[in-house]
């Protein structure tokens, strides 16, 4: 059976990564393929244990958070309960809301990039994206959207660290893409052209995906 493919979402809070991802997953099973949604940081122990630090329920050091989330990732890829290898192996194609670009990326406010990307070269290593759809978006809109939500703010959600998270995604994709495909969209554009834009970069990609 021929492999499926893994596309990540990526973007700073309020860029619409949930509403492109469910789009697009109804986009490819209405084409008869097999689709796993996933997120990061997972739903599985250690993941549950970062999203409460996230909430600032537990405080831990920078440096520990980003282990953590190495560590979440690497059961993320390979556990097998619901690791995305066996889904990819399977034929699933695989989306994921967030991977190690958004460790570089909100990491990199409080370490070197080059350090983060250090931590995460075992998960390259292990699971390569075959596309990233980076969904960008201005801090100050972002934030303008997050307030709308009316829920408690989470450790990154302050314009001044959004505007630096925003810089340092794209500081990641010039230093680090290598020959891994990135697309950028528009998330200021409305819903139905991001949507347009993404399946059409996907389409190149499924060609020989299996159908169900």
């Amino acid at each position: 059976m021929s492999r499926g493919k893994f596309i990540v979402f990526e973007g700073i809070d309020g860029s619409g990564k949930s509403t492109q991802m469910d789009l697009l997953r109804s986009h490819l099973e209405s084409l008869g393929l097999k689709v796993y949604v996933t997120t990061e940081p997972s739903s599985r122990e250690i993941g549950k244990l970062i999203r409460r630090i996230l909430k600032n329920e537990v405080t831990v050091s920078e440096e520990t958070l980003a282990a953590l989330f190495v560590a979440d990732r690497l059961d993320h890829i390979q556990n097998q309960v619901d690791g995305m290898l066996q889904y990819l192996d399977k034929g699933y194609c695989v989306l994921s809301d967030r991977y190690f670009w958004s460790s570089f990326a909100y990491h990199g406010l409080h370490m070197p990039i080059s350090q983060v990307v250090e931590m995460n070269d075992i998960c390259h290593e292990m699971l390569k994206p075959d596309l990233t759809v980076y969904l960008d978006l201005s801090a100050e809109e972002s934030m303008r959207r997050i307030l709308e939500r009316n829920e408690q703010l989470e450790k990154f959600e302050k314009l001044e660290l959004l505007q630096k998270i925003r810089q340092n995604y794209f500081i990641a994709f010039e230093k680090y893409s290598k020959d891994l495909l990135i697309k950028v969209v528009d998330a200021n554009e409305s819903i139905e052209l991001c949507h347009e834009q993404i399946v059409s970069k996907v389409s190149d990609l499924i060609q020989n995906v299996p159908v169900s």
